[in-house]
């Protein structure tokens, strides 16, 4: 850091604790260097799934972040110079924290998610309250996160809603072309399976044979040779590695295409009709927004009580969880022919949008430099 950083430079700071978040903030970072271009950003991560994946990202100088040790604050807080810090979700570290209060450096949490079983809200909670107390303002998703913070004597705090939904709506609008893609689909109606695990793929693999007339993507979560190789063996009637497909393959041949690289997701589904999202037989579900963005419908396993959108698509029938076989092939006929069910999955994330600019009108001003 000190061999990139000119302290003498004031920076704006951003933490993210991996890569989800990083796209959470990303929409906030893109539109205050947009509107400040002279500005300088620093971002740091916590995990090396942020990190390694966007070290080289071009509008900012990327880190990881110390631990935290009033030493470690001290010091990197003297070399950056932050006029300001933005932290995504929920990251508290108590350090940091505290140093940025004492140097009266504005500290925001955007994106920000409370729930009941969190420390601060224990009796046992102190230690954690009082990390909470060097935040100068809280922007959070939603009423109860609101009401959390209340409840402890903190009404530094606004709804702004979630930015991921601007993220999500802003890359639906203009998708990367994969030529490749299209050549392999041709006409034929299309079920993008995204971040799956080997729970979702055995589920997933009864489906082809079912529908032939359909086209299956399936984009693992983890693409170690050996994930990829049980997928093949799963789906054998036709499969097709990604890295493996050319303009020369007869994509007549083949109904499912195993994506064996990284960084496709977001953009694949603008080619499908319907989603599932996988994670749900696991620690939790992941991503259904950048589906949704794109009219998709999404089906997933049981475990997405932690998100929100998650419950409020299936809640306007724009999503449905399922936990056998006979519940995916139920819930994929009704929407493989469902038009509703799409119309409303947009519609969510249109009316969603929005937090960004709610956001940067508080933390900074058109007519600064």
């Amino acid at each position: 850091m000190e061999q990139t950083i000119d302290s003498q430079q004031k920076h704006v700071w951003f933490h993210f604790a991996s890569l989800g978040e990083f796209e959470q903030g990303r929409p906030v970072l893109e539109k205050l260097k947009a509107l400040h271009p002279s500005k300088k950003i620093v971002v740091t991560f916590f995990s090396p799934s942020g990190y390694e994946i966007r070290k080289n990202y071009a509008l900012a100088d990327v880190f990881y972040l110390p631990i935290d040790t009033l030493s470690n604050a001290k010091r990197f807080i003297d070399l950056i110079n932050p006029e300001m810090a933005i932290f995504t979700k929920y990251e508290f570290w108590h350090f940091y924290f505290k140093e940025l209060k004492s140097r009266d450096i504005p500290l925001y949490i955007i994106s920000g998610i409370f729930r009941p079983s969190q420390a601060f809200f224990k009796w046992y909670g102190s230690f954690y309250r009082n990390i909470l107390k060097s935040v100068t303002y809280f922007f959070v998703q939603n009423e109860e996160s609101k009401a959390l913070l209340n409840s402890i004597n903190l009404t530094n705090a606004t709804i702004s809603g979630d930015t991921r939904f601007d993220r999500v709506y802003e890359n639906a609008q203009k998708p990367k072309q994969l030529l490749d893609i299209e050549q392999f689909l041709g006409d034929s109606p299309t079920l993008v399976c995204g971040s799956t695990w080997p729970e979702d793929e055995k589920l997933l693999s009864n489906l082809p044979e079912q529908y032939p007339n359909w086209k299956f993507i399936i984009v693992p979560h983890e693409i170690h040779e050996s994930h990829i190789e049980s997928i093949e063996k799963q789906f054998s009637t036709g499969s097709l590695r990604f890295s493996m497909l050319d303009s020369q393959t007869q994509s007549a041949t083949y109904q499912t295409l195993i994506i064996d690289n990284i960084g496709m997701l977001s953009s694949l589904y603008q080619y499908g009709k319907v989603a599932y999202i996988g994670g749900g037989f696991g620690a939790g579900i992941h991503n259904t927004l950048e589906a949704a963005a794109f009219g998709l419908p999404v089906i997933f396993g049981v475990k997405y009580d932690k998100f929100q959108e998650a419950k409020d698509l299936i809640a306007i029938g724009a999503a449905k969880c399922i936990s056998n076989t006979i519940e995916l092939l139920a819930a994929f006929e009704d929407f493989s022919t469902n038009e509703n069910a799409s119309i409303r999955a947009k519609k969510y994330v249109e009316e969603k949008k929005g937090a960004t600019d709610q956001i940067l009108s508080m933390i900074t001003k058109p007519t600064q430099p």
